[in-house]
């Protein structure tokens, strides 16, 4: 043996087996599939949000219609982190008018309305889990930014607000239906 295959061996020693065998039976959330399809997703919530809908605030735009689709296609935490990203991403385009931490708290408030979709959808009917995430997104998301920007800011955000929840929601839907009727998704 020469050195070279020695610090190999050291190394390999070093990784666990689980990272180094693919035929590992321990499941992993973040595999290579699944890392490469939020992947995609993401990518196209970024493109989503240079798409705007008229705000006072200029963040409603077309980002969140990919954290919806993947919620209702591939679970709720995967919705959840490309809707987070994607909410993320539109502040960040027009230089985050409210403040990082008050798009951190919608980000988060968008985490938990794909994860309601998902639930009313699959729990009940797709309809339920347009109209319900629709005004959760739209009317409850203007009321939740009160404390914030205060009440006028509030009033203005409802329309253009719940226009843009209802436009990604039901484009995410419609998607939706498509591919499982393809049988690409379970």
């Amino acid at each position: 043996m020469n050195t070279e295959d020695i610090s190999r061996d050291e190394l390999l020693s070093t990784i666990p087996p689980e990272e180094i065998s693919s035929y590992s039976n321990r499941k992993v959330f973040f595999n290579p599939r699944r890392i490469t399809r939020m992947a995609i997703f993401i990518s196209l919530s970024a493109v989503g949000a240079m798409i705007k809908i008229p705000s006072p605030t200029g963040t409603v735009s077309l980002d969140s219609c990919p954290g919806y689709f993947s919620s209702a296609s591939f679970g709720y935490i995967e919705g959840s982190i490309v809707a987070v990203l994607g909410h993320l991403f539109t502040a960040f385009t027009i230089g985050f008018p409210l403040g990082l931490p008050v798009h951190l708290y919608i980000a988060i408030q968008m985490a938990l309305y794909v994860m309601v979709f998902r639930y009313l959808i699959k729990r009940f009917h797709p309809l339920v889990g347009i109209i319900v995430a629709t005004l959760l997104n739209g009317v409850l998301s203007a009321y939740l930014i009160i404390p914030f920007g205060g009440i006028g800011l509030a009033t203005a955000l409802i329309i253009p607000l719940t226009i843009g929840s209802a436009v990604n929601i039901i484009i995410a839907q419609f998607a939706y239906s498509i591919v499982k009727k393809s049988n690409m998704i379970e």
